[in-house]
């Protein structure tokens, strides 16, 4: 046993309920005279409001679906002729600011002609958008989404300071 375990107040008697008069607690035991509170077991649930409409009813619902999943970005095979790249890749794409950057999902549509052989490497694409890039003389292939890379918290702090030294 240590110091700072030991108890020093004595433990608190429970009072003794419906004992009688005498006991002080006796009759009701404090519980009010008759109604829903007064009997045993009787606990009113969340939100209950007496038998009327209780108020997350009375509110109305918001309207609409918002999806938490984050949709693809397009580019279209107009885009691709435009481009003039042999290869075409989410890195190529995020360079030539036709997407956000390389880590997020995309999609190639129809839209517009394409000519020129590309080989196409991005995670979607339509069934009608591959049979125009092979058409075309080009390859699609169906890649994963690329993750992000991991900075390095050294790396990431040493960066800060020199930047703090630098606005010094």
């Amino acid at each position: 046993m240590k110091y700072h375990e030991l108890q020093t107040a004595a433990p608190k008697k429970a009072k003794r309920l419906g004992r009688g008069i005498a006991a002080g607690q006796g009759k009701t035991a404090g519980r009010g005279t008759k109604g829903q509170k007064s009997r045993t077991g009787s606990s009113a649930k969340p939100g209950f409001a007496g038998g009327q409409n209780p108020l997350m009813q009375k509110l109305p619902k918001l309207p609409g679906f918002r999806s938490l999943r984050t949709p693809a970005e397009t580019v279209s095979t107009g885009q691709l002729e435009a481009l003039g790249a042999k290869i075409v890749n989410a890195t190529v794409l995020a360079e030539a600011k036709l997407i956000s950057n390389p880590y997020v999902a995309v999609k190639v549509l129809v839209k517009g002609d394409l000519t020129k052989a590309v080989k196409v490497s991005l995670p979607l694409a339509s069934k009608t958008a591959v049979s125009a890039i092979e058409a075309a003389g080009g390859s699609y292939e169906k890649v994963a989404i690329l993750g992000r890379p991991i900075v390095n918290v050294e790396k990431a702090a040493g960066k800060a300071e020199a930047k703090a030294a630098a606005k010094k």
